[in-house]
């Protein structure tokens, strides 16, 4: 019995805004019409043709015969332009070279644009030169660029239709392109499927003809099941953000090409449950609450980035027995954190607070009582770690004699001095300043036994953590005239948004400086923590690094080259590692790297294999006992 051959299938690819991220007249425009004193009007009304005419709104003819007419475009102008262009490949084309290169045969780029500079940049990719179609330009006897070939189909309107017609393509044809006279190809029954690229620019009219929506080229190449540079989409990792974080750090995953959403305030349980669900990246700061019952409908969840110091707000446990990898920024907003505290240092001793609310009622209250310098003064530091350490190293260097206590031995620096005990520096102390992290064995780690140790008069201040100071004993010991002065950016109970009002026994006392969790809310802080924390997950996703985790094994890895990557985590349980290299040695895979680190619940283990393999493997290493995780990239 005969069988039927398979048909091939042929990709036809329009060229501006789609293999290139602009449209190419455009850019000819801003050189040809360099000096000119109306250029930029020009260039607008360029641009608002180029859209009509891909939208459908006008022919293509007139579309082109105007813009030429605009231009005064010359010869001698073409290499400016292919140079630019060049770089203006679009990235996932620059991406995919390989399948470009592979299936050249059946590759037609068919566009409405010009010979002279489309066919230096697609071939630079691979696409063959006679699989080319596009309109060529004529030009006077001085080269200057008058208008373009009538002939040519493609200078007419339904000409891409015409020149697919011409070709006889027998087997499946998928056109991809963002303007409508791409789909006009499919609307002529000459292709089985039209896609809408919208990497570059989306255009409603033409997506909403389209049998697909393609993001990327790697969106279609998937759809399709073709090689690609991606083992997955990116479009199709979605991408939440919460709680207001830098535009920088949005900026970063939607240039990577991933699926965005962006929530202004947190979300309780409830609601994050519902939002979490086909989200793959997690971007938080520390009113969000991921506890292990959200995780457990966090079905793509693959890591989570707290925009923040500290992680208590994250389930660590839950996360890891889920393969999640945790980062933060550890050290993005340390200076900030340390410039709020010395400023209200200086604020507090000097008793400025009340005597400004006395001036904002009018009331002149020129005097030194209870004004004191900070030079000479003793400043306890509850915490050494990050902040600590360099509000140790300002302090110092404003002449203030500095003590620490931290529960994990620590280096001093410069002339600071450890204290054997949290009692030793609670009396010693003039000031006192709060940089634990937030462990829960730290809640009310001052309360009214702590404030009783400390000297009368003593300034207070917490910008670590909410729960570590028992709000009761710090308005108690106030109101007696134990603490002098008070600062506090952190507390129990902290507002979900700014529309919620604050409460709490401080508001209204005396020499009390409340602010609203903002140690680290600068500009430059916030800045760092926005591209620093999109850093450490797009190295996760894209290469599975995980230097700076909080809860996994930290490995670096070099960049991917030449093979397929193989990502696996797993509970640390002996023989993992060996069950997994006997299945590459009983599919004679050859190994080009192998990395494996563990911590006390988890390991992880990557290898890099050779790109030619058997399904099975993967589903074999997937099949492994104990697997929590698997992942390919490639």
């Amino acid at each position: 019995m005969l069988t039927k051959p398979l048909e091939q299938t042929y990709y036809i690819i329009d060229f501006d805004s789609t293999f290139t991220k602009v449209e190419a007249l455009d850019v000819l425009g801003e050189i040809s019409l360099t000096g000119r004193p109306d250029r930029d009007n020009l260039l607008n009304q360029i641009k608002i043709i180029t859209d009509r005419g891909m939208s459908g709104e006008i022919s293509f003819t007139d579309s082109l015969n105007l813009r030429l007419d605009i231009l005064k475009a010359h010869k001698s102008q073409l290499p400016a332009l292919i140079e630019i262009l060049m770089g203006k490949i679009s990235d996932s084309f620059q991406r995919n070279k390989q399948f470009l290169s592979e299936n050249a045969a059946t590759i037609y780029i068919v566009s409405n644009g010009f010979k002279e500079f489309i066919i230096p940049i697609v071939t630079s990719l691979g696409v063959l030169a006679e699989n080319v179609f596009a309109n060529t330009f004529e030009y006077d006897e001085a080269g200057a660029i008058i208008g373009f070939d009538k002939k040519n189909p493609l200078s007419a309107n339904g000409g891409k239709s015409q020149v697919i017609r011409n070709l006889k393509l027998d087997g499946e044809v998928y056109v991809i392109g963002d303007g409508y006279t791409d789909y006009e190809i499919k609307a002529s029954g000459l292709a089985n499927r039209f896609y809408a690229f919208t990497e570059n620019v989306l255009r409603p009219r033409v997506v909403e003809k389209a049998d697909h929506v393609a993001p990327s080229l790697d969106e279609f190449l998937y759809h399709n099941n073709l090689s690609r540079s991606q083992s997955y989409p990116k479009s199709r990792i979605k991408v939440l953000l919460l709680e207001n974080v830098h535009p920088i750090a949005i900026q970063l995953f939607e240039e990577e090409g991933f699926n965005v959403e962006i929530r202004k305030g947190a979300l309780d349980e409830e609601e994050l449950i519902e939002a979490i669900r086909d989200v793959s990246i997690l971007g938080i700061r520390s009113k969000t609450m991921l506890t292990a019952r959200v995780l457990e409908h966090a079905n793509k969840l693959m890591t989570v980035g707290a925009f923040c110091i500290g992680t208590n707000q994250i389930d660590l446990d839950a996360c890891t027995e889920k393969g999640i990898a945790v980062f933060n920024a550890p050290y993005s907003n340390t200076r900030s954190v340390v410039e709020l505290a010395i400023g209200e240092i200086i604020m507090l001793i000097r008793g400025v607070v009340p005597k400004s609310n006395l001036m904002h009622k009018g009331e002149w209250d020129k005097s030194a009582k209870n004004s004191f310098e900070v030079r000479g003064k003793k400043l306890g530091l509850v915490g050494y770690g990050n902040i600590g350490t360099q509000l140790s190293v300002v302090a110092e260097a404003l002449g203030m004699e500095v003590y620490f206590y931290d529960v994990v031995d620590k280096l001093a620096l410069g002339n600071a001095r450890k204290c054997k005990s949290l009692d030793e520096l609670l009396a010693v102390a003039d000031i006192i300043s709060m940089h634990t992290d937030g462990r829960k064995e730290n809640k009310n780690l001052i309360s009214y036994r702590e404030f009783g140790l400390m000297k009368n008069g003593i300034i207070f201040l917490n910008l670590s953590r909410g729960h570590i100071v028992d709000i009761s004993a710090l308005v108690d010991a106030i109101e007696r005239g134990k603490v002098a002065g008070v600062g506090i950016d952190v507390f129990p109970q902290e507002p979900k948004t700014n529309n919620e009002e604050f409460m709490s026994a401080l508001r209204g006392q005396p020499n009390v400086i409340l602010t609203p969790h903002i140690g680290g809310s600068t500009e430059e802080a916030q800045a760092n923590i926005g591209s620093f924390v999109p850093g450490k997950l797009l190295e996760y996703i894209n290469n599975g690094s995980t230097y700076g985790s909080v809860n996994f094994p930290e490995l670096q890895l070099p960049l991917l080259k030449g093979s397929h990557r193989l990502l696996h985590i797993h509970d640390n349980v002996p023989g993992i590692l060996a069950k997994m290299n006997t299945i590459f040695a009983k599919y004679h895979i050859n190994i080009h790297g192998q990395y494996l680190k563990t911590n006390e619940k988890i390991g992880y283990v990557i290898t890099d294999v050779v790109k030619e393999y058997a399904d099975e493997v993967v589903e074999e290493l997937k099949d492994i006992d104990n697997t929590i995780k698997f992942r390919l990239l490639y």
